[in-house]
C-alpha cells in the first residue's frame, strides 16, 4: 500500500464512509508508519486478531 491510499482508508474511517478497516499482517508496518504521523492518531484503534492482522475503528473520542 502507498501512502496516500493508507490516508484515504484512513479518512474514510474519520468520516465514518466506512466502520473498520483489515489490514493483513504483511501491510501493517507501512500502514502503522503513515498512521502514526497523522495528528488524529490518539482516534484510531487497532484491534489485533490471531495471525498478525489488525482491524482498525476510529473512535470520536481520543484514547488516552
Amino acid at each position: 500500500m502507498e501512502k496516500a491510499e493508507i490516508n484515504y482508508v484512513l479518512d474514510q474511517l474519520k468520516n465514518g464512509d466506512i466502520t473498520e478497516y483489515h489490514v493483513p499482517k504483511q501491510e501493517f508496518l507501512a500502514f502503522r508508519q503513515v498512521l502514526v504521523a497523522r495528528e488524529d492518531f490518539k482516534h484510531f484503534r487497532g484491534i489485533a486478531e490471531r495471525g498478525g492482522d489488525v482491524i482498525y475503528q476510529y473512535l470520536e473520542h481520543p484514547r488516552s
